[in-house]
């Protein structure tokens, strides 16, 4: 039986999203919700969806809809999450979900009381090039891991775009830093310090449009990143051991998914299958919801997630390191 979605805001990043779960035949997507009622129906005309609600709470009150996908500015992730699930709705929320450990912690709990399962958006978590390069690193293929490098970057030219807005908890470090800041994670465990510096831009609201940090994990593992909101566009990641490097010219959209195994002078590409990571993550959470698997993102990766994005704030903020207790997010 189909799980029947619901789509809270007629956001830019839905189209990738709803590119993905129509190439599935184990969700539908039954409602979608703006701000107004003629936006929703235009949207829905659009995009094939049946129903349209001129309003968030609305789309809430459908007993149909299982499962709803927050695409909402950043600001509002945590308190849609908050509102689905005591709805009684399965929440996957566009990354990050939030800033603050303690409010990603509050929200888990919600999901506890209310019986539903809530997970934070990471699609190319759900890639399987992403699968590969942890069982690369896992069986030694890099020798003893050293270090963890990322980067990602764009040019943003509407300064009236919700991720150039602090308000709504735009920046450099939320929107594409924080895929950075996942990977190290995913490879190296939760970091035990952290420092930072930001790039506010002098002449907009004091959002972070350049983000670098950098992180040290157990056994002596660094690692390193740099995001921006007007840099050209760059997507990597590479990851270096002491015997060889692993290197990802396109980690994060996953559209082209080559691993180059890189040694002595000489590249070894390891190539995969494109497979839409929208769909997958989608699947995933459908398939939790009927009982079948457990979500691929849980409670302790969200929490992490969020204290690291919360510590490298506080580093760029007081230009001061700061340290973790990595067993207080396990």
């Amino acid at each position: 039986m189909t799980v029947q979605w619901g789509i809270l805001s007629t956001a830019r990043i839905n189209a990738k999203f709803l590119v993905g779960a129509a190439q599935s035949a184990e969700l539908e997507i039954l409602a979608v919700a703006s701000r107004g009622r003629e936006r929703a129906r235009e949207y829905a005309h659009e995009h094939g969806i049946e129903r349209a609600y001129g309003g968030y709470e609305e789309l809430l009150r459908d007993e149909d809809v299982e499962a709803v996908y927050v695409s909402l500015p950043n600001s509002l992730h945590l308190e849609w999450s908050r509102r689905a699930l005591a709805a009684g709705k399965h929440v996957l929320c566009e990354k990050p979900l939030g800033r603050r450990a303690a409010d990603v912690e509050a929200t888990f709990d919600l999901a506890r009381r209310e019986g539903r399962l809530l997970m934070e958006a990471f699609m190319y978590r759900h890639n399987p090039q992403t699968g590969r390069l942890v069982e690369l690193v896992r069986s030694g293929a890099v020798g003893r891991l050293r270090m963890i490098r990322g980067a990602f970057s764009f040019a943003l030219t509407d300064n009236a775009d919700v991720r150039a807005s602090s308000e709504l908890e735009g920046g450099a470090l939320m929107d594409v830093g924080c895929y950075c800041v996942n990977a190290a994670r995913l490879l190296a465990g939760e970091p035990e310090l952290v420092t930072a510096v930001q790039d506010t831009g002098g002449d907009g609201d004091g959002v972070d449009v350049g983000f670098v940090g950098s992180m040290r994990f157990a056994d002596d593992v660094l690692g390193y990143f740099d995001a921006g909101l007007t840099l050209a566009a760059r997507d990597e990641l590479e990851v270096i051991g002491d015997q060889a490097t692993l290197f990802l010219d396109d980690p994060w959209h996953c559209t082209n998914p080559v691993i180059e195994l890189r040694r002595d002078g000489s590249a070894e590409p390891i190539k995969l299958a494109p497979v839409n990571s929208y769909r997958l993550e989608a699947e995933n959470l459908s398939a939790a919801i009927r009982g079948k698997v457990q979500p691929l993102l849980v409670r302790t990766d969200a929490v992490g997630q969020a204290a690291a994005i919360e510590a490298l704030y506080e580093a760029a903020g007081t230009g001061r390191a700061v340290e973790l207790d990595p067993d207080q997010t396990s």
